[in-house]
């Protein structure tokens, strides 16, 4: 019989305490014996050759490391339909917010289903069908070449569009004839961190200077300068209009206002914040006026309107407001509170819609929105079905508002409103076939840490499901860099859901979820909070019944790798299944690589501090990795060759220190994915295939097997 759909239901039909599959052979890596000396703490760093990811004994370790993995998951029986799955899962139409812009046009991102990137429509009226405007699968065979943003100038005369290759932080800058879609000359390189800022016929934009050869995606990135760029003239003759040349770490942002009258700078990189420094155009001999030169606290320009600034900030508010000054005294003593911190909830987005402000706020790190007056005074709450996540698009000139609202298990949801009135319709609903969103339930809990702090947690499972111990869990976790999870959609995830298991989300401190003072509560000396609230988090979900260690998978990125690698270190009897993907693993050098300086805000580095260095040390994943016969979960760690934002060096050496330690029988692999980076951007065949995998690793260690049946 020709099946319909194909979909997999676990069944526990065996509890292995590994994996079936025959012991493996790791590849070894090259080392050359490097001991580091941290205020006289000698530490071994064996694996130090392999930060060269252009040499050739790394290059050849990485490939002998891929087939290694790949042996291990071909041999998994189900890995096959698993794919196939979660391929449908994500064959759905998805519509991006239509925005209009200077051209009187809106413009829309739209995927048919399957398309590694997502295309840009224009059109007349919001609910048009709509031209493409740009498609950036034809820039490359494979969909590794992303649209990163697209920047239209003020008069819709030009628009310029910025793009990465191969999910590099690296962007590139180009220009096209708005009306005509003709490709310009112009083309900017090595730009990092930046949009495109237009200014009568040009645009200021921030880059570095060209890198060094074969050292462009692991060599720190120094010297963030803004520049200008008049159309139809060579980069080289680009100006230099802001740098700060006693700060080679700082990043600098550029953004003008609407009418054109008011560059904005903004600094980031040795605080928690950002400085803020604001130029007069009007005036050829006006000079830079600093706002704020401290990077203590967030401060952006969202309006420049009558002569005044509204500024959205966390100086003197840890859970954010927004206030105003005036244009000509706009120094941090000048400030008027226009709408001031509120308590109970922190303010995260803030954006004219008209004569109407229309504000977010993280309630227990979920969001809600309300309208103000720009006077300050509330005018209403926009209603909301339930735990979620929105985003806006508005027109400072137009009160025409479109939202999308998103859950665990409800794709984005697009609603158009009307700010004055209130007025809220359905603008697109998104369906997903053969998955029923109504079939699930979340949850929100709150448990206790290793100190007593009350860590919420959201929980997403079937209808109907018993607490009796014996559920797939998969928890996922972050905790850092101020950075709130909001409950947000991933038709990957539903695979997991569909088939019994339970997704949990725990809001660790390090995140923003309660503003700054949870934020620092989970930094430098107190990260370890962070490890003890994500333990916690498994501890609970076994206590309560929902799952037992033999059927827990944790899983994290980036800061959240970090996360996974040391509490699977401190903890390596509590999980089943640990994925660490692209992860910060070496805690003693990670501000040496590219942009990695810029966390020592959240971490502090070794060589800041005796203190600091020993306290790194004590959780640094790679460090920390018992070789006395303890017994580890089986770990797959992901990584990509183009990642220049967690260099792939970090998951080499932990891999090879991994393999190297005597940590039991569960399978330690490293998946190293090529033409591709930290996540942003990746084409969506690229994202199926590490999924297909994650979850194939996870289900085979877990001993389940799935059951293929017909719809």
């Amino acid at each position: 019989m020709q099946l319909k759909t194909t979909i997999f239901t676990l069944m526990a039909l065996t509890m292995a305490s590994c994996s079936k599959q025959a012991s493996i052979n790791y590849p070894d890596a090259p080392t050359d014996g490097t001991i580091d000396n941290y205020f006289g703490i000698e530490v071994n760093d064996p694996y130090r050759p392999l930060e060269n990811d252009t040499a050739a004994e790394t290059l050849a370790w990485v490939e002998a490391e891929n087939a290694v993995t790949q042996e291990y998951l071909s041999k998994i029986p189900f890995r096959g339909k698993i794919r196939d799955r979660i391929e449908q899962l994500n064959d759905y139409p998805k519509i991006g917010l239509p925005s209009k812009k200077a051209d009187g046009k809106y413009y829309f991102y739209k995927n048919d289903g399957l398309k590694n990137q997502a295309v840009l429509y224009r059109s007349d009226t919001p609910d048009g069908e709509g031209e493409v405007f740009l498609d950036p699968n034809a820039l490359s065979d494979d969909g590794t070449v992303a649209l990163t943003g697209v920047y239209q100038s003020h008069d819709g005369k030009y628009t310029a569009y910025t793009i990465s290759r191969s999910g590099s932080d690296w962007t590139e800058i180009y220009v096209m004839d708005t009306a005509t879609g003709k490709l310009l000359d112009d083309h900017i390189e090595w730009a990092k961190f930046t949009a495109a800022a237009w200014h009568g016929d040009g645009f200021y934009y921030s880059a570095y200077e060209k890198p060094e050869e074969g050292k462009e995606f692991s060599n720190a990135n120094t010297y963030h300068k803004v520049y200008y760029h008049k159309i139809g003239t060579p980069q080289s003759t680009d100006k230099v209009i802001f740098e700060n040349r006693n700060a080679p770490l700082h990043f600098h942002s550029v953004d003008i206002t609407d009418d054109e009258s008011t560059l904005i700078v903004m600094g980031g990189g040795a605080g928690n914040g950002n400085s803020l420094y604001i130029k007069d155009l009007t005036n050829p001999n006006s000079q830079w006026v600093a706002v704020e030169e401290s990077q203590d606290n967030d401060i952006s320009v969202i309006e420049a309107r009558n002569g005044k600034l509204y500024i959205f900030t966390s100086a003197d508010a840890p859970k954010y407001r927004l206030v105003t000054a005036d244009i000509k005294a706009p120094q941090r003593k000048n400030w008027q509170d226009l709408v001031p911190e509120n308590n109970a909830a922190v303010l995260v987005d803030a954006r004219f819609a008209g004569d109407k402000l229309i504000l977010t706020y993280d309630q227990d790190a979920s969001h809600h929105a309300y309208v103000y007056n720009t006077d300050g005074s509330k005018e209403r709450e926009i209603s909301l079905p339930g735990y979620g996540t929105l985003s806006f698009s508005t027109n400072p000139e137009d009160t025409e508002t479109f939202y999308a609202f998103s859950s665990f298990t409800t794709p984005s949801q697009i609603m158009a409103y009307d700010a004055s009135t209130g007025e809220s319709k359905l603008f697109h609903a998104t369906e997903l076939p053969g998955f029923n969103p109504d079939d699930y339930v979340t949850e929100q809990v709150f448990y206790p840490s290793a100190d007593g702090t009350e860590i919420p947690m959201f929980i997403t499972y079937k209808k109907g499901l018993k607490r009796d111990g014996k559920n797939p869990v998969y928890l996922y976790g972050y905790g850092g860099f101020n950075i709130t999870l909001n409950p947000g959609f991933s038709a990957n995830r539903l695979f997991w859901l569909e088939n019994g298991g339970i997704y949990a989300q725990a809001n660790l401190r390090g995140g923003g979820e309660y503003g700054e003072e949870w934020h620092l509560a989970g930094t430098k000396l107190n990260k370890k909070n962070v490890f003890d609230d994500f333990i916690a988090a498994a501890e609970y979900m076994i206590d309560q019944g929902w799952t037992n260690k033999d059927l827990l998978a944790i899983e994290g990125g980036s800061n959240g790798g970090l996360l996974v690698g040391a509490v699977t270190n401190m903890r390596p009897d509590l999980f089943k299944v640990a994925i660490p993907r692209v992860g910060v693993m070496d805690m003693m050098r990670y501000h040496l690589f590219t942009i990695g300086w810029n966390w020592a805000t959240d971490y502090g580095t070794s060589d800041e501090s005796p203190e600091m260095a020993k306290y790194l040390l004590s959780y640094s994943p790679t460090h920390n990795i018992k070789n006395d016969g303890t017994k580890y979960p089986a770990i797959l760690i992901t990584t990509a060759d183009h990642d220049d934002r967690v260099v792939p060096a970090h998951s080499f050496k932990y891999a090879a220190t991994l393999q190297a330690a005597d940590t039991g029988d569960a399978p330690k692999l490293i998946r190293i994915d090529s033409n591709a980076g930290h996540g942003a951007g990746k084409p969506i065949a690229k994202i199926i295939d590490e999924y297909t995998d994650i979850y194939s690793f996870i289900f085979e260690n877990m001993g389940l097997t799935p059951t293929e049946k017909s719809e």
